[in-house]
């Protein structure tokens, strides 16, 4: 594997860090990973998935979401609209230096934002979430404690996974205004839903509700006694062999 550190321009114009993993051989095809709510692209799970996808030849970009990591901008003015906006300007990243992903993974949070970004970028043939809500407002029982005061002044300070981020009114707003059912329901294209059972953040009736709105050709995995943040590094392993496995019919035949 090759890692090449790279950046381009979000939906807003704002310069996003990415890195590209990249196998040692012919590239089979391009995947775009989306990483979970506040984490980053080099966050466990992005990282060990897009590395173990490399050998499986696939190569896979991941990037810091506005406001996040070491992209620009401002986290505060960001929402799941924006997010979904910066992965549609990542796939055309990818098709303007490389090709376009024919695979959209997404944890968490941004198996959301796959979903809601899938109709953007038509040379996707398989589309993955992980452990991903059904409803972008789940987000929001992140910081319940907070809502009263949000709601009243128009933000609030809260703390996620041990950091401090402003969260403002319009982000749940928006948040309440994304709805993913009948995305999903014309998404025409194969879709794989992993989620653990054991999942405390995210609750599997997320996977149900996600797989039931989906057509054909749709599959499940269960991930069995993984955490929502993959924390255990056999849990990224074994999610990229079965992305690798169940989109192998999806792929281009010919490497790159």
């Amino acid at each position: 594997m090759t890692l090449q550190r790279t950046d381009f321009r979000g939906a807003d114009g704002q310069l996003l860090a990415a890195r590209l993993d990249r196998p040692k051989g012919a590239i089979r095809a391009y995947a775009l990973f989306a990483h979970c709510f506040t984490c980053g692209k080099d966050v466990f799970a992005a990282s060990r998935i897009a590395q173990s996808l490399t050998e499986h030849g696939l190569a896979v970009l991941r990037f810091d979401f506005t406001g996040l990591g070491a992209s620009e901008g401002e986290f505060a003015n960001t929402n799941f609209s924006s997010n979904v906006a910066d992965l549609v300007a990542a796939a055309n990243y990818l098709r303007q230096h490389h090709d376009a992903p024919a695979v959209l993974i997404g944890h968490s949070l941004g198996g959301a934002a796959v979903l809601a970004a899938a109709e953007h970028v038509p040379e996707a043939r398989a589309v993955v979430t992980i452990a991903a809500p059904s409803d972008p407002s789940h987000v929001v029982g992140l910081f319940r404690d907070h809502l009263a005061q949000i709601e009243a002044v128009g933000e609030a300070e809260v703390q996620l996974a041990g950091r401090p981020f402003r969260i403002k009114r319009q982000f749940l707003l928006d948040a309440a205004e994304n709805q993913l059912g009948s995305k999903v329901a014309r998404l025409r294209k194969a879709l794989l839903v992993m989620h653990s059972p054991l999942d405390a953040t995210v609750n599997i009736a997320n996977a149900l509700e996600i797989f039931t709105w989906a057509k054909h050709p749709k599959s499940f995995v269960s991930l069995d006694s993984a955490d929502h943040l993959l924390s255990h590094k056999s849990d990224a392993v074994y999610i990229a062999n079965v992305i690798a496995a169940w989109s192998e019919r999806y792929l281009p035949q010919t490497p790159r």
